[in-house]
């Protein structure tokens, strides 16, 4: 902008300068028709050259740093000159409606999504995106959510019916023969604990404990004694012991009818379980300590900061954003542009907090224009007022001078001729 006006203004002064040294010429040349209007037509453009060189500089600064009134006009004007151009612009250029009618007229998430389905595929995005990931999954804090999760754990496990629970359960240990397993193990340790030697002895013993015990009268008494001089530990241990050795074999025949007998009042006991309240009672007091007795906010801390570690190691790998951010990303905005309601409803949306911004903000435009131009001093707002339109204001005077040579040539032969 600075060359243009530098051009224009030397061009405007030597056309000045023109006018000048043609009319100075003119003076001593012989009388003649000619010299007469060619002096005219000089004389008239140094004229006009001078009257638009004081005008224009009169914008400005004071012509030849004379203080002539109303010269200087903008340095004079300036809050006048700020206020009407801020006056325009709220008022003329930039309206509410004028803004309004120009953001109706186009579609703004139309634009949005074309830009958005470009950029995605960047690797600046790609950076931003992961980066964002990692944010916020560093500022998860699983100190916090642990009591959290420990609570609604807690309530989930009071609110977990029995009722809907047990009879179920009775029915598993029958369908899966759990009832028959468990008899099953307990004959293998009653047999196990039963062949060993040191049972036989402490059966032994006891038996014999009972026997010097019993208490009886007469012949009774003297049977006893006679038994007890027969038998001693060793024996008497071994006869009970061969007794129940035996008798869990016959309750491992699943053919033995006391075996069959005794799981058919198994099952019974089972069955009426499922309608025994007390069971149900005892259970949820069971269940209420258990519950409360247990304090797994460690455990829980422990889970949620692995799960957040290995969360933070697999969004690092290089395969993560094509493989799942941007799959995600353009599936979402695939199906948001195949949804014109979706779309409808957001522009409105968008289009309506912009207009709310507009009307809450519009007075801003012209505070910010008026703060930028506070922000100059007038030497430095002159100058650049004149570094924008002095190339035009130079071509006025350059105009003047040609003009007024053109219309002095006329006048003077007008004038010549009558």
């Amino acid at each position: 902008m600075e060359k243009p006006k530098k051009n224009s203004r030397h061009l405007a002064t030597l056309s000045l300068a023109v006018m000048a040294a043609g009319f100075i010429i003119t003076i001593p040349l012989e009388p003649s028709l000619w010299k007469t209007i060619l002096q005219g037509g000089f004389e008239a453009g140094l004229v006009g050259g001078l009257a638009d060189w004081f005008a224009v500089t009169a914008l400005f600064r004071h012509p030849l740093g004379v203080p002539i009134p109303h010269t200087a006009l903008l340095p004079k004007n300036r809050e006048k000159i700020t206020s009407k151009i801020i006056s325009m612009l709220e008022n003329d250029w930039l309206t509410k409606e004028s803004i309004r009618a120009k953001i109706n007229s186009f579609q703004i998430t139309e634009k949005l999504l074309a830009i958005v389905e470009k950029e995605i595929h960047t690797e600046a995005v790609k950076k931003n995106s992961i980066h964002i990931i990692h944010y916020f999954l560093n500022t998860i804090d699983v100190k916090k959510i642990a009591p959290i999760i420990e609570k609604e754990l807690k309530e989930r496990l009071y609110e977990v019916e029995i009722r809907n629970y047990l009879p179920k359960l009775i029915d598993q240990i029958s369908l899966r023969n759990y009832d028959e397993k468990t008899l099953d193990y307990i004959l293998k340790e009653v047999d196990e604990w039963a062949k060993k030697d040191s049972t036989k002895y402490r059966l032994g013993g006891m038996a014999v404990d009972m026997i010097e015990n019993i208490k009886a009268d007469g012949f009774m008494q003297l049977a006893l004694r006679s038994f007890s001089s027969l038998v001693n530990e060793e024996k008497l241990g071994n006869i009970i012991q061969n007794l129940i050795i035996k008798g869990v074999d016959s309750f491992r025949d699943p053919y033995n009818q006391n075996r069959q007998t005794l799981l058919s009042h198994i099952h019974q006991k089972l069955e009426s379980l499922k309608t025994d309240e007390k069971v149900y009672e005892e259970l949820e007091r069971f269940r209420s300590q258990l519950i409360e007795s247990w304090q797994p906010e460690e455990k829980i801390i422990e889970l949620l900061t692995e799960i957040q570690q290995k969360a933070l190691n697999f969004t690092s790998t290089p395969s993560f954003y094509e493989e799942y951010v941007l799959p995600f990303m353009t599936n979402s905005l695939d199906k948001f542009k195949a949804d014109d309601e979706k779309i409808n409803l957001f522009e409105a949306w968008l289009k309506k907090h912009i207009e709310e911004f507009i009307n809450q903000h519009h007075s801003k435009i012209g505070k910010l224009v008026k703060e930028n131009l506070d922000k100059l001093d007038t030497k430095t707002l002159t100058h650049m007022i004149e570094t924008n339109v002095g190339k035009d204001l130079q071509w006025i005077r350059v105009n003047g001078a040609v003009c007024g040579f053109l219309i002095g040539l006329i006048l003077v032969g007008i004038k010549a001729l009558f």
